[in-house]
């Protein structure tokens, strides 16, 4: 039984979709990176929280405080009945818009969710309220694929065929089809789950844009933060040019308008 191929957002509004989440995309190095910059800070905010794996994780720590915000209310119903996600403060918004009334010694936006703002007015409100929201001397960091590298050629359904196991459904098998629009740098992925268990399958699209690094270096600066190192890789290796990663690791240089 199939199920009909929903909006953009579905893929992560959707608790079909969301509930597979982590299975499909198990902790990785961005979160684990991330971790090692929160291990000795005292409060610390995650944008595109998701289902919440890192937030949770750092409140496990037990010295920090920490906030996740998410614009998708499926992924924050599995964020707050994780373990330890009583001990974050969980937030339904947008990271364009949302003001929290207080600011934070690291911000972090992994898992190339600032691909997901579209435009460039997007990305600029982005970071307008990260800058906001840092302490005097907080630090930010965020990743988005570098389109040098054109990653989506590769998302097609022969080269991302795989199955994975989840917890409750047992083998679910997975594929990626996408489009590409040169004149808007986005992908729009279709994500495909073929679900044994439940005897179906469910597709849902979802798009990304992928911005140039002199673009993102641009609109840092404008929002009143600086970069001081960027990236190529999670691995930490410096960016370059045909880096797969275009990751900034900054701070606000002067304060933010608003705040």
């Amino acid at each position: 039984m199939g199920h009909p191929m929903t909006t953009p957002e579905s893929l992560y509004h959707d608790p079909a979709f969301a509930r597979l989440y982590d299975s499909h995309c198990p902790w990785s190095a961005d979160t684990e990176y991330c971790l090692g910059l929160a291990r000795q800070l005292t409060s610390v905010l995650d944008f595109g929280c998701g289902t919440g794996r890192f937030c949770a994780t750092v409140a496990a720590l037990g010295h920090a405080a920490v906030h996740g915000v998410d614009p998708a209310q499926a992924m924050l119903a599995i964020a707050r009945a994780r373990p330890h996600g009583d001990r974050v403060t969980w937030t339904n918004g947008d990271a364009g818009t949302v003001r929290l009334g207080r600011r934070f010694d690291l911000i972090v936006m992994t898992g190339h969710a600032f691909q997901t703002l579209l435009t460039a007015s997007d990305r600029a409100a982005a970071l307008t309220s990260i800058a906001a929201h840092l302490t005097p001397g907080g630090h930010f960091i965020f990743d988005s694929r570098n389109p040098a590298a054109r990653e989506w050629e590769s998302w097609t359904p022969a080269l991302t065929r795989e199955t994975f196991s989840d917890a409750t459904l047992g083998p679910v098998e997975t594929w990626t089809d996408t489009s590409w629009d040169a004149a808007t740098q986005i992908a729009t992925y279709e994500t495909h789950y073929t679900i044994p268990a439940e005897n179906r399958t469910i597709a849902a699209r979802a798009r990304i844009a992928f911005p140039a690094q002199p673009d993102l270096a641009a609109l840092i600066a404008a929002a009143g933060l600086t970069v001081e190192r960027w990236l190529g890789e999670w691995d930490g290796r410096p960016f370059t040019a045909d880096a797969p990663e275009i990751i900034p690791f900054g701070r606000r240089t002067r304060p933010a308008a608003g705040a």
